[in-house]
C-alpha cells in the first residue's frame, strides 16, 4: 500500500459520524473493483463492526452520483421491509453519514470514501454448493425486484453509460481488437472468432427494449449469488449487497448474471473448461426462486426473455474479459497473468453449452410463466 492510500485510509477510519473509538482497521473480502476493511469501534465495552470501502473512482468516475443511487434505493427499501415487518439493518445495507451529513468522506487526496454497518452472522456464496442456496439467491433477488417495482428507474443516475448494453459492449470488444495494445490479438484469435459470430446475441436485448417489449427497471446489474448475504441461523437469503450498479436496467440482465455465476459447475476462473456447464438443477431452481420473489411484477414478455437473459450476459461477460485482457487488463482485478482470458474462455464455454440446452432452457421457463 502507498503512503497515499495508507494516509488517505487512516483519515477514513475517522471520517464517520460513529460513536465510540476507534479501534482497529483490517483489508476485509476479495471484490474485483473497491478496496474494502473491516473497521472497528469500541462503543461501551463492545467492539462494533462496520465496513469501509474506498470507492474506485476509475470504474465510478462520479461517486456522489453512485452514492445517491444507493441511499435512495436503500432508503425505499428500508420502507418497505419496516412495513413488512422485517430488519431494516440486516435486509439492506445500512450506510454511515460523517458528521455534514454525507453518505461519503472525502479524504486529504480527494479520494472517496464509504461505510456501513456489518451484517453478522451470515455468509456468502463465492460459488454454489447446494440448490438451496442458489434458490434463496434468486429469491432474494427477485424481493429486490419486486420491492423495488414501484421505484421509478428513471429518476436514477447512469453511473456507468451502457453498462449492459452489449451492443455497445461489442464495440468496444472490436476497438480493442483493432488497436491490440498488448500484442495479444494473435493468441486469442479462436475466442475472438467467438465473439464475432454471435454479433446478433450482443443486440438481442437492446432490440427487445426498444420493441417496448422489456420495461426499465431499478436492476443491481451484478447479481452474482456471493452478493446475497444467507442468514446462518435460517439458511434464508437476507440482504442483497454490492448496490454500485444499482442503475435502470432490464430484469432479464439481473436474472441473466446469476444464471452465468452461479449456475456454473466450476469457478469463474476455472482454467479445466472440462469442468465448465450450466447446470440444469441449478438453472430451474433460479428460475423458481426468482420469479417467486418477484410475485408476479414481471410481465410475460420479461419471463419468456430469461433464457436470453442468462445467454447474453454470459456472452457479455465473456466479451467484457476478453476485452480487459486484450486491454492490459486495466479494470477487472488480476492474480496471475491470463487471469481475465481465463475468465472469458468459462463464460464462452458456459454459452456454448447453453446453445446446446436451449431447448431444455426455455422449456423450463415456459413451465413457470402462467405459475
Amino acid at each position: 500500500m502507498d503512503h497515499k492510500t495508507t494516509a488517505g485510509l487512516s483519515q477514513a477510519c475517522y471520517g464517520f459520524a460513529i460513536e465510540g473509538t476507534y479501534k482497529d482497521c483490517v483489508p476485509y473480502g476479495n471484490g474485483h473493483i473497491n478496496d474494502t476493511y473491516l473497521l472497528t469501534y469500541q462503543q461501551d465495552d463492545t467492539d462494533v463492526p462496520y465496513i469501509l470501502q474506498h470507492m474506485n473512482k476509475t470504474i465510478f468516475t462520479d461517486p456522489e452520483a453512485l452514492m445517491e443511487n444507493i441511499i435512495g434505493v436503500t432508503s425505499f427499501l428500508k420502507k418497505k421491509i419496516a412495513a413488512a415487518g422485517g430488519n431494516p439493518r440486516r435486509e439492506t445495507l445500512d450506510f454511515v453519514f460523517t458528521s455534514n451529513g454525507n453518505p461519503y468522506f472525502i479524504d486529504g487526496f480527494g479520494e472517496y470514501w464509504r461505510a456501513y454497518h456489518y451484517i453478522d452472522q451470515v455468509y456468502a456464496l463465492d460459488q454454489v454448493k447446494k440448490t438451496e442456496d442458489f434458490y434463496q439467491s434468486a429469491l432474494s433477488f427477485g424481493r429486490f425486484q419486486q420491492m423495488l417495482a414501484d421505484f421509478p428507474a428513471d429518476t436514477l443516475h447512469e453511473t456507468i453509460p451502457n453498462f449492459h448494453n452489449t451492443a455497445v459492449r461489442f464495440g468496444a470488444f472490436e476497438k480493442a481488437v483493432a488497436e491490440d495494445v498488448c500484442h495479444r490479438v494473435a493468441s486469442v484469435r479462436e475466442e475472438i472468432q467467438f465473439v464475432k459470430t454471435r454479433f446478433d446475441v450482443a443486440c438481442a436485448l437492446c432490440d427487445l427494449q426498444s420493441q417496448g417489449r422489456l420495461p426499465l427497471r431499478v436492476t443491481h446489474n451484478d447479481t452474482k449469488s456471493n452478493n446475497v448475504l444467507i442468514d446462518e441461523a435460517t439458511g434464508k437469503g437476507l440482504c442483497v449487497i454490492d448496490l454500485d450498479t444499482v442503475m435502470p436496467g432490464l430484469s432479464v440482465n439481473d436474472f441473466g448474471d446469476s444464471i452465468r455465476f452461479g449456475a456454473s459447475t466450476a469457478a469463474e476462473d476455472e482454467t479445466d473448461l472440462s469442468k465448465v456447464s450450466c447446470s440444469m438443477e441449478l438453472y430451474e431452481a433460479y428460475v423458481r426462486g426468482f420469479l417467486e420473489g418477484c410475485d408476479g411484477r414481471l410481465t410475460d414478455d420479461e419471463i419468456a426473455a430469461l433464457p436470453l437473459g442468462a445467454k447474453v450476459m454470459t456472452y457479455e461477460c465473456g466479451m467484457r474479459f476478453l476485452t480487459d485482457y486484450l486491454s492490459g487488463d486495466t479494470y477487472f482485478k488480476i492474480h496471475r497473468p491470463e487471469h481475465n482470458l481465463d475468465r472469458a474462455r468459462t463464460q464462452f464455454k458456459l454459452v456454448a453449452d447453453m446453445e446446446s440446452k436451449w431447448s431444455q432452457m426455455q422449456a423450463i421457463v415456459q413451465n413457470y410463466i402462467h405459475k
